[in-house]
């Protein structure tokens, strides 16, 4: 790739395994996730400068549970363990899990200085208060270190909260230091990189988007790629990049499923013409809202959507003259609440339409540049390839557009009433200083309520109102506007957008929710 140094993460199932990869970009070095069940030797052929085992959803005891080869540890290189990663390092190694008297989810108090003196002194602890506020998820913890391990950290019912092995190079926490929740965690990651490890940083987003633009190079070599491009911020990116790559062998198509918000056909055709790409527009609305009809589970919403969009792009592509590639400017939250990114254990949280809602027997191979990314190192790339910085804070929008806004069955008539509903709600909030809003939209949920308007008494559904704050996408905290802003939503909403007699607010953050209803 052309670093100087790389760390592997090994992924054994965590949902915020791509979180680590990040906070070690953001340090400034090349990460690559890898799954658990790589060999030792194509471990050792990527010539990592360290290793860093994920956390899981396992239990180190369960039958068919990731382990971890002890040949492993013959690499001889500096290695961190996180929570399950700690505690298949402790069994590899010859130490003793257990089941905890007490579990331990979320905010916990640690103590980062160990009982015993002679294992305080823990170059991974550099800098670190003597108290320090960590994100716990774990039900197992350590019963009996390996030979040569000392506990460091500690919390009230957890007695091993890290180990570190007597030579410096080996250390496990049992908490999680890449969730932002551990407030001290990205110090512990700099340490272990640049104390520990003593690398250099040289990732950077100039040294990605120049990567990227070789490796596509590389992959598509004289073959032609059609790009879904949806006006959005990642396919935008994406695009760009591509285009970067190969210039003409690109075409962008839009497909208009009928499931998009006002004004974006007007924001793809902004795009296209600033970035000099070539664009070609599909009406497919009706036989997107033909295959909907009568169908309200989600899944299936996701994986039709998915279905009818590759099935528009390959016919189109072959109007065109064919294409061998499919460009799409997926991200990694889509990848990893689809399908394990490497491989690994994680456990699905729904199908993307990008992702897991793809048919197995596509003609096209995918481009996706984007793929390890999270949006706001998109939007860092996005500014790096010179698009606009008002575009590049434009509103995250699903694939499958109102397909997953609208709870239960999607038609013609809830899409339009969720377009004007959405409308209101993204211009009140813009009205307002909302640089520290994630996302902002509308969800229509078909239940019906009985409003008053005039004298008469009449059914109408409900708008839900969803904002979050967020850094990357992976978690998000609800956010609580201003009561005369929220006046102004439910008081345009119902009385601009015939059919509706309620609206709600959405108080739920992620976990244990997700941003988007379905």
């Amino acid at each position: 790739m052309g670093f100087l140094d790389k760390v592997l993460v090994l992924d054994f199932g965590s949902q915020t395994t791509q979180l680590i990869a990040r906070r070690v970009r953001e340090l400034g070095v090349q990460c690559l996730i890898v799954p658990c069940t790589s060999s030792v030797e194509a471990i050792q052929g990527h010539n990592p400068a360290a290793l860093i085992f994920s956390g899981g959803p396992a239990s180190v005891d369960d039958v068919g549970a990731p382990e971890l080869p002890a040949a492993i540890f013959e690499l001889r290189v500096p290695i961190l363990g996180i929570c399950y990663g700690m505690q298949a390092m402790t069994k590899a190694l010859g130490g003793q899990v257990q089941r905890a008297l007490h579990a331990e989810f979320g905010a916990r108090a640690l103590t980062t200085r160990s009982k015993d003196p002679s294992a305080t002194a823990v170059a991974l602890f550099d800098g670190l208060s003597l108290e320090e506020t960590v994100w716990m998820s774990h039900q197992d913890q350590i019963l009996r270190l390996p030979d040569g391990f000392r506990a460091g950290a500690h919390t009230a019912t957890c007695p091993v909260a890290s180990m570190h092995h007597a030579d410096g190079l080996w250390h496990g926490v049992q908490f999680h230091p890449e969730v932002t929740h551990t407030k001290a965690g990205k110090r512990l990651l700099s340490n272990l990189l640049f104390k520990v490890a003593r690398l250099k940083p040289s990732w950077t987003t100039d040294s990605f988007v120049e990567e990227s633009i070789k490796r596509i190079k590389r992959e598509v070599g004289q073959g032609r790629v059609v790009m879904a491009l949806s006006g959005g911020v990642d396919s935008s990116v994406a695009a760009t990049l591509i285009q970067r790559a190969i210039g003409d062998q690109l075409t962008c198509i839009f497909v208009d499923h009928g499931l998009c918000r006002a004004g974006d056909l007007e924001a793809v055709q902004a795009v296209a013409n600033a970035a000099n790409l070539k664009l070609h527009i599909v009406d497919a609305s009706e036989l997107f809202l033909s295959a909907l009809r009568g169908v309200s589970e989600a899944e299936q919403k996701r994986k039709i959507v998915g279905r009818l969009f590759i099935e528009v792009f390959e016919k189109e592509a072959e109007r065109l003259g064919g294409a061998e590639f499919l460009g799409q400017g997926t991200l990694y939250p889509d990848v990893i609440e689809s399908l394990s990114p490497a491989g690994g254990p994680s456990a699905r949280i729904k199908s993307h339409h990008n992702v897991g809602g793809l048919p197995e027997n596509m003609r096209m191979r995918l481009v996706e540049p984007l793929r390890e990314l999270f949006k706001d190192e998109v939007r860092k790339a996005g500014a790096q390839l010179g698009l606009p910085t008002n575009f590049l804070k434009r509103q995250p929008f699903p694939g499958p557009g109102f397909a997953v806004r609208i709870a239960g069955e999607v038609n013609q008539e809830r899409c339009h009433l969720l377009r004007q509903a959405d409308s209101i709600v993204r211009e009140e909030i813009e009205s307002q200083e909302h640089s520290h809003l994630w996302q902002y939209f509308a969800i229509y949920l078909p239940v019906q309520s009985v409003g008053v308007m005039g004298d008469g008494r009449r059914l109408g559904a409900s708008i839900v109102v969803r904002v979050v704050e967020s850094e990357d996408g992976m978690t998000a905290d609800w956010c609580l506007l201003d009561r005369a802003v929220l006046a102004r939503i439910s008081n345009r909403i119902l009385n601009e957008v015939s059919g509706i007699t309620r609206v709600l607010y959405d108080v739920s953050s992620k976990p244990p929710a997700t941003i988007e209803w379905e």
